[in-house]
C-alpha cells in the first residue's frame, strides 16, 4: 500500500517518470472540498474528480452516517474509538 498523503481516485495511475523528482509530487497542494484545508495540515487526502475529501472529514461523515441518531454496534466503536484516537496523537 502506498504511504502517498493525496490519493487519487477516478483517474488512471500515473507511471513515474524518470526527470521528475518526487519533491515535486510533495508540493502538489490539494484542499478538502470540505474543511478547506491543504494535504499539508491533514493525515491523508481523497482526490476525486471534481471533489477532495480530507481523512478527517471522511471520518465525521463516517461517524454521522453510523450514528444516525443511534448507539453504534460495538466493532463500529473501535474502528472510530481508533481513528480518533491516532489522529489527536
Amino acid at each position: 500500500m502506498s504511504d502517498d498523503k493525496v490519493v487519487k481516485l477516478g483517474a488512471k495511475r500515473e507511471k513515474p517518470h524518470e526527470n521528475s523528482s518526487a519533491s515535486d509530487k510533495d508540493e502538489e497542494l490539494v484542499y478538502c472540498s470540505f474543511c478547506n484545508r491543504p494535504n499539508t495540515q491533514v493525515l491523508k487526502m481523497v482526490k476525486g474528480p471534481g471533489v477532495n475529501i480530507c481523512s478527517e472529514c471522511a471520518m465525521i461523515a463516517v461517524q454521522y452516517l453510523i450514528l444516525n441518531d443511534r448507539m453504534p454496534s460495538a466493532e463500529a466503536q473501535q474502528i472510530l474509538d481508533a481513528f480518533w484516537g491516532k489522529a489527536r496523537k
